[in-house]
């Protein structure tokens, strides 16, 4: 047990006798277990947000798609929802809005089109959010109250009237409740009758940008664009008596015979819906955590060559040792002990330096990081094999060496 004391005390004097040298030599080992515990943690808490939205949607909000988007285009959002700059090029129609609303067993359904257009305000013009025509059924579907006002009336088609989200509130107006304030749309007069509560913002989410968006009826939206608004998605949901799988199969036979039978749409469960985007959520951490990981391969062979250095620097140490009885295996141990302890410490201060981008990420995004003490583990434990296992050919390399050519060293 003493002699065991002895060489782990020896490795930390030795650690601690060249701090600087050591640090950069660790800084690899850092990069790499904070990179890799906070790329699975952002992974994590984006799916956990998005897994909240089952309940907050509700797991029988049903959602049609077109089969195919592109990005492009040129319009140019200040926002990073999925919806910035898409090109649409699937094929819902009016007509598909009408087979999904007359479809047996859905209660309500409400489209979003999304439409190009120049915005106007008494600030200036307004470029931060889309223009959605869409129906008074939306609040329902999404579970969203309106803070203050009331949304579209079913019973006033046509109206020159609209529901901001919150941030386009502010922006437009710089005012929390801008209610009969009026702004342009192509030069048309809008009446402001209310204003979302702020959506709850989730990463990878159609809805993201939906504090920052316009909502006018559908009905004015098609007027205002001639009928060629870009429907990118229908929202429905079924009655109190329909399973959501019947009243699916029922909203695809409406829309198959509007298509021809050409099945260029989708229509999507919640699960089905969240589990596509976890998909390729899932794809972008695996790819991002194998870039992250090749830091500790990078840190493993700079612990390599700073052994391999120090046990050049050293080899008069290790003539004396061995002439007064050290054994091979003390010595092995000795430079083992030493490797294992730069990425040891190296791994701890990556652990932390997570956690510190874990709360500033907290702070100043809407992101929700989920660190679990497994990754922790993992990754700590990755980074203490990797001093082991480069910190060994230095090892092997002292504890082989002839002890009458080592004292013959110059130091």
């Amino acid at each position: 047990m003493k002699p065991a004391r002895g060489q782990l005390k020896t490795g930390f004097d030795s650690v601690r006798g060249a701090k600087w040298r050591n640090f950069w030599t660790m800084l690899g080992i850092i990069i790499g277990v904070s990179s890799v515990i906070t790329v699975v943690g952002i992974g994590q808490g984006i799916k956990n947000q998005i897994s909240g939205q089952i309940n907050y949607l509700g797991k029988d909000l049903i959602t049609i798609r077109p089969s195919s988007l592109r990005t492009g285009g040129d319009q140019s959002l200040d926002t990073y929802n999925v919806l910035s700059g898409l090109s649409i090029t699937g094929s819902l129609q009016d007509k598909d809005v009408q087979a999904v609303s007359k479809a047996p067993g859905v209660r309500a359904s409400a489209p979003l089109s999304a439409i190009s257009t120049t915005v106007k305000s008494e600030k200036g013009q307004y470029k931060k959010g889309l223009v959605i025509g869409t129906s008074a059924s939306l609040p329902n579907l999404l579970n969203q109250p309106l803070e203050f006002g009331t949304f579209l009336d079913p019973d006033d088609p046509g109206a020159r009237a609209a529901v901001l989200g919150k941030a386009a509130a502010e922006a437009m107006f710089e005012s929390d409740v801008p209610l009969g304030f009026t702004f342009s749309i192509n030069g048309q007069d809008f009446i402001v009758r209310g204003i979302f509560d702020q959506f709850k913002n989730t990463p990878l989410s159609d809805e993201a940008n939906f504090n920052t968006a316009i909502f006018i009826p559908y009905d004015v939206s098609q007027e205002l664009t001639k009928n060629s608004g870009a429907i990118y998605e229908i929202l429905a949901k079924p009655a109190t008596s329909s399973p959501v799988d019947t009243t699916i199969a029922s909203i695809k036979t409406q829309l198959n015979q509007t298509h021809g039978n050409q099945d260029n749409f989708t229509v999507l469960r919640q699960d089905e819906n969240i589990a596509a985007r976890s998909e390729v959520l899932d794809l972008l951490t695996r790819l991002i955590t194998g870039v992250a990981a090749i830091s500790l391969l990078v840190g493993g062979i700079g612990i390599m060559n700073v052994m391999l250095v120090s046990v050049t620097e050293r080899m008069h140490e290790i003539g004396i040792r061995k002439a007064i009885g050290a054994t091979n295996r003390q010595i092995l141990s000795q430079f083992v002990i030493e490797s294992a302890l730069l990425s040891f410490v190296g791994g701890i201060i990556g652990v932390a330096l997570a956690f510190i981008v874990n709360g500033l990420l907290r702070f100043f995004t809407n992101l929700r990081p989920d660190i679990s003490w497994q990754i922790v583990l993992i990754a700590s434990g990755v980074s203490l094999a990797v001093g082991i296992i480069f910190g060994s050919v230095p090892a092997l390399k002292a504890a082989r060496k002839d002890p009458i050519e080592a004292l013959r060293t110059i130091i």
